[in-house]
């Protein structure tokens, strides 16, 4: 039997990354096997991002290239799914029409049943409605021999429509998974060699909300905590709203939990902030940032910022400026506002001219990279923990892992120690990595 190969183009978020890998595991399960060559595949799908225009636009123009292998396989299928399969539904195929399927957000799991029925000539299938329960959320995704860190999917789903995002209609309803699904998943990783693990949902502080039993995510970080062979855990993303004490305090108790946490604040300005319907202003943002650092001084603190969102104006930017040079955060996504169909933003009546959004944005990255040098600087000659993901990719010489704070660190050392936490001293901070010398193994 002819084995059967599929490619898989992944656009967006660590969420959609694990979304990729369980679709690949689903469809293992039916005999295909992944590849990295698109010109080898017998399908081959997109996942997509919407959460911005340019995230858009660069999924449509990967379509664009690889649909011109269909001309060299007339067999080849292409299925569009993720956010963007879900936001345009039947739409993605006036775009392209060399796609055979359109799935959405909810219809992982279906996958294969969905696959099977376009193989036996069912054309054009848009499957984007959605479900009262997830399926796919417990879809196990076995890791890669070697393979040290795993994404778990603790929720999906969003209650809290800020007026510029789409993910509640993409994604649909928050729903949490229960935690003894959670909990026998991450045993599982555990038992395969995995010691670390990235819980994962669109906002993980209200994990829980919707389940019986009184399960929170502090009890579940805590059940995790106990699980043996794990080493480190770390979660994305954050709601600044929902971040309670307890979950701050959780960074001092549990010895597994990493010193980091992304915090989108997305401005510096309370009135913008009100308008993109956040629910906490400036101070009390800055009040959580300083409890935690009092908690866990050497917590590593990232966030989002958008830039140029209808109606800010030079004043609302500088607060924004101003709030940076007061948090100081160890890094930043920043973005210029990207209108999104269906969100609220979208009628307000006073954009920012598109030049003047990208020359905020140069300038919110050029501060935000003079925070980043300085704060890794101050690390020469600390000792970090380390943990040892694998050969460095700038030399055969060299090692690279990252310390419990997410930073990358590289350093000279033998492929023995792969896998393995390792004590190193930094000797340089640079923008985008660390430097060390390995003092112990």
């Amino acid at each position: 039997m002819k084995t059967r190969y599929i490619y898989i183009a992944t656009f967006g978020c660590q969420m959609n990354v694990h979304d990729s890998e369980q679709m690949a595991a689903l469809l293992e399960e039916e005999g295909y096997r992944l590849t990295q060559d698109s010109a080898r595949a017998d399908v081959i799908l997109f996942n997509t991002c919407s959460i911005r225009d340019k995230a858009e636009q660069k999924a449509f123009s990967e379509l664009g290239r690889l649909v011109k292998l269909k001309e060299k396989n007339p067999g080849l299928l292409v299925g569009f799914g993720g956010c963007l399969a879900q936001h345009l539904g039947e739409g993605v195929y006036k775009r392209e029409k060399a796609v055979d399927f359109v799935f959405g957000t909810h219809h992982i799991s279906r996958l294969p049943e969905i696959l099977a029925a376009v193989t036996n000539g069912k054309k054009r299938a848009v499957e984007t409605c959605f479900f009262s329960e997830i399926q796919s959320l417990g879809v196990f995704a076995p890791p890669a021999p070697g393979e040290l860190s795993a994404f778990v999917s603790i929720m999906q789903g969003c209650d809290n429509y800020c007026s510029y995002c789409v993910v509640p209609y993409l994604r649909g309803p928050e729903m949490s998974r229960p935690p003894e699904e959670i909990l026998e998943e991450i045993r599982k990783l555990a038992c395969c060699g995995v010691k670390e693990v990235t819980l994962l949902g669109q906002n993980v502080n209200s994990y829980g909300k919707n389940l019986a039993g009184g399960c929170n995510f502090v009890s579940l970080l805590k059940s995790i905590e106990a699980i043996q062979g794990l080493e480190r855990i770390r979660f994305t993303t954050s709601h600044p709203k929902d971040l309670s004490d307890d979950l701050i305090d959780c960074f001092r108790s549990l010895s597994k939990l990493c010193e980091h946490i992304h915090l989108p604040v997305q401005s510096g300005s309370n009135r913008v902030l009100k308008r993109m319907n956040r629910g906490y202003s400036v101070g009390e943002y800055c009040a959580k940032v300083e409890r935690l650092r009092t908690v866990c001084p050497s917590i590593s603190i990232t966030s989002d910022v958008i830039v140029g969102f209808p109606g800010e104006t030079a004043k609302d930017y500088q607060e924004t400026v101003d709030m940076m040079e007061k948090i100081r955060f160890d890094s930043l996504f920043s973005f210029k506002y990207s209108e999104r169909k269906g969100t609220a933003a979208r009628t307000f009546n006073d954009p920012v001219p598109e030049a003047e959004k990208q020359r905020r944005l140069k300038e919110l990255q050029a501060l935000q990279d003079r925070h980043t040098q300085e704060k890794n600087s101050a690390l020469e000659g600390s000792v970090q923990e380390v943990l040892v993901e694998g050969p460095s990719k700038n030399s055969d010489s060299d090692m690279t892992g990252r310390t419990r704070a997410w930073r990358i660190v590289n350093f000279k050392g033998g492929r023995e120690l792969a896998g393995k936490k390792v004590k190193v001293e930094i000797t340089r901070g640079f923008l985008h990595s660390l430097r060390g010398r390995m003092i112990n193994r």
